[in-house]
């Protein structure tokens, strides 16, 4: 099983529409995908029209204790299932104080045959949570938007992974990009200098994407050949390539 996740300093980014399209695009590609929405607002829970409700409670989800068949739901999209965020995952900060890296890793334990690949969608921050996701996943995927401010957290963000000697393989890659303007164009033509590893798959500012929160679908299930569904299919067919 190999665990992946959306990870950004910065909040506004596409991570959540980016941990939802690329889980059902893994789905479409045979995976069997296990998406964990992290962020206690619950936008993932949302698009997958899903209660946002961890049965049992987070506590016993972090101490162990939970039956993971109950908590984890079934989204309609085949494949694809997910582990809901609910508003007590504000308090998993608090109850993963202390406790070893790579818990969430171990969580998950019990289904690990169950799937092929595992998303997290995590709240933006730096954070208790963050320490256990970079500890616990194969890669981290960190959306950008191509503005000297998201380039900003970009930075601090492997300088902090340099200084707390986490040795996670950072893949960004641009979205809500806009051509038009030349701010935009100019930083994605620089970043292949200063980081080497990032996707080159683009992530446009699409209105198919804007319209998940009406929908409340990936964009492969009502625009798929839209700019926003080809460029999501094109970004998961090189991170496929990367896991392989």
């Amino acid at each position: 099983m190999q665990m992946l996740a959306l990870y950004s300093i910065k909040g506004g980014v596409g991570k959540t529409a980016s941990a939802v399209n690329l889980a059902a695009e893994a789905c479409r590609d045979g995976h069997r995908v296990l998406l964990w929405d992290l962020d206690p607002q619950a936008a993932t829970t949302f698009y997958l029209r899903a209660k946002p409700k961890v049965r049992g409670g987070v506590d016993k989800l972090v101490k162990g204790k939970a039956a993971l068949d109950k908590v984890i739901r079934d989204t309609g999209v085949e494949g694809l299932d997910l582990l809901p965020a609910a508003i007590g995952s504000r308090d998993m900060e608090q109850l993963l104080e202390g406790r070893k890296l790579s818990r969430l890793r171990k969580l998950l334990r019990p289904v690990v045959d169950d799937y092929d690949l595992v998303l997290l969608d995590c709240p933006p921050s730096l954070s208790t949570l963050a320490e256990q996701v970079f500890s616990s996943v194969d890669a981290l995927l960190v959306p950008i938007v191509p503005t000297t401010l998201s380039l900003r957290t970009l930075e601090q963000l492997r300088g902090h992974l340099d200084e707390t000697n986490h040795a996670c393989p950072v893949w960004p890659f641009f979205t809500l990009a806009d051509r038009r303007k030349t701010l935009h164009r100019q930083v994605m033509d620089t970043l292949g200098e200063r980081w080497p590893t990032r996707l080159s798959t683009v992530i446009p500012n699409a209105s198919a994407v804007e319209r998940m929160g009406l929908e409340r679908a990936p964009v492969s299930h009502f625009a798929r050949a839209s700019a926003g569904g080809r460029a999501y299919a094109g970004l998961w067919r090189e991170i496929r390539q990367r896991l392989q």
